[in-house]
């Protein structure tokens, strides 16, 4: 296997993009998160600000439970009306997500990346999740905001993250069979999470 790419969805909390970004300094390749954004503004020519807003739009979408819009690989042409919509704002996204996967080893944090490479052999997926209590605590160590506070804000990120990937996905953000590997880092810690995913990488390739 000449690459290998790691990809990481996780509660709000739960440190999994601390974990990626620890495991991709372990295996010294690059991760990639928000910078997928530009990344797409560049291959695509849309204007980079729509990208960044395009997250903040969809949330207010998404919490009034609109209908499922699949991913399927089809990338709207510019001449349609809706090369700028949202679904095409995604898909140039997952573009560079596959581009990615097929031309160098990395670790990608969230964007719905397990499904987007859910047929691609040389990928890792890594479902991070840890109690409420650990979740709190680290949210609070990184925000001001009082517990009861940072309670609503958790449970309102990851609602939005389940109704982002349900929305392009069809499938159940927490659902175990969407991943390789669930990891609990709240019982194993950062350093054994990292070893986890290593050990399983060994084992698969």
């Amino acid at each position: 296997m000449e690459n290998v790419v790691i990809t990481i969805a996780r509660q709000y909390g739960s440190g999994g993009k601390t974990i990626g970004k620890m495991l991709a300094e372990k295996l010294d390749i690059p991760w990639y998160s928000r910078d997928i954004l530009k990344m797409a503004s560049e291959e695509s020519g849309i204007n980079e600000q729509l990208f960044m807003q395009f997250d903040e739009k969809l949330r207010k979408r998404l919490f009034k439970r609109i209908s499922p819009d699949i991913y399927t690989g089809r990338l709207i042409p510019p001449e349609s009306s809706d090369f700028v919509s949202e679904k095409n704002l995604f898909n140039y996204q997952a573009e560079v997500i596959k581009r990615l996967a097929k031309t160098e080893s990395c670790v990608i944090i969230g964007r719905a990346a397990d499904f987007v490479l859910k047929d691609y052999p040389n990928v890792v997926s890594v479902f991070v999740h840890g109690s409420e209590e650990f979740n709190l605590a680290r949210a609070m160590e990184q925000n001001s905001m009082t517990e009861e506070e940072m309670k609503k804000f958790i449970a309102k990120t990851d609602k939005y993250r389940a109704e982002f990937y349900r929305h392009y996905t069809g499938r159940e953000w927490t659902d175990a069979r969407n991943y390789d590997l669930c990891l609990n880092s709240s019982r194993l810690g950062f350093e054994k999470c990292l070893e986890e995913i290593q050990a399983y990488i060994k084992v698969r390739f």
